[in-house]
């Protein structure tokens, strides 16, 4: 594996032990070889090692971390930390990436040099609408939103962010919204690569993973 590779893969995790390998399953298919996944259990009580353990035997680019469970906004930080990559990005473990979405993405950045942090591109499957995070009592279509699985950040730039803060709602939001006061060059990509699955009924609980983009040119 190259030392710094082009993709760190943040997937974190929590008594999802089937779900997780397929999310793993999906960035193993990848047709671009240039990155490493981040495994980050949050302290998972199921047989999560267990399934993941012939996976992490056969694949070098994979790492494996276990902590004591504090949430997903701490293991994903975690995994920031434990990265190398020249952009980390993420893949929630009850989603999954089509075989061409860290491609094409590589291939964006590279038309689009100077761009730190790139977002966009996703189907949905399952319920495709969820709460505004500024007016609760109104729904709103995932294609008004901006999700935060998507994210492709700069490593440094995320660093430079301060990572994301422990809220208890909007994580992400708080993040895409610090960077662009600080006007980070961002970028949006259409192509829907990433699987954003919201069939199960605790995926309809993850707004905070929900960002609402009133802003044009995001």
């Amino acid at each position: 594996m190259a030392k710094n590779p082009m993709f760190s893969v943040v997937i974190t995790t929590y008594n999802r032990a089937e779900l997780v390998v397929r999310a793993l399953e999906s960035l193993l298919r990848q047709s671009e070889s240039d990155w490493e996944g981040i495994i980050v259990d949050d302290g998972s009580k199921d047989i999560t090692q267990e399934k993941l353990l012939p996976y992490l035997q056969s694949e070098p680019r994979l790492k494996y971390l276990l902590k004591d469970h504090s949430g997903g906004t701490s293991s994903k930080n975690h995994g920031i930390k434990a990265s190398s990559g020249k952009f980390i990005t993420f893949l929630d473990s009850d989603d999954e990436y089509h075989p061409s979405h860290l491609a094409s993405r590589k291939e964006f950045l590279f038309r689009n040099p100077g761009t730190l942090f790139l977002h966009g591109g996703f189907k949905i499957l399952g319920n495709q609408y969820v709460p505004d995070i500024y007016n609760p009592s109104r729904m709103i279509h995932l294609d008004e939103c901006v999700i935060g699985g998507t994210f492709f950040i700069e490593r440094e730039t995320l660093l430079s962010l301060g990572v994301f803060r422990d809220l208890s709602l909007g994580s992400d939001h708080d993040l895409y919204q610090r960077a662009r006061k600080k006007n980070i060059r961002m970028a949006r990509i259409e192509e829907p690569t990433y699987i954003y699955h919201r069939e199960n009924p605790n995926s309809v609980t993850r707004n905070i993973e929900i960002i609402h983009s009133r802003q044009s040119g995001s």
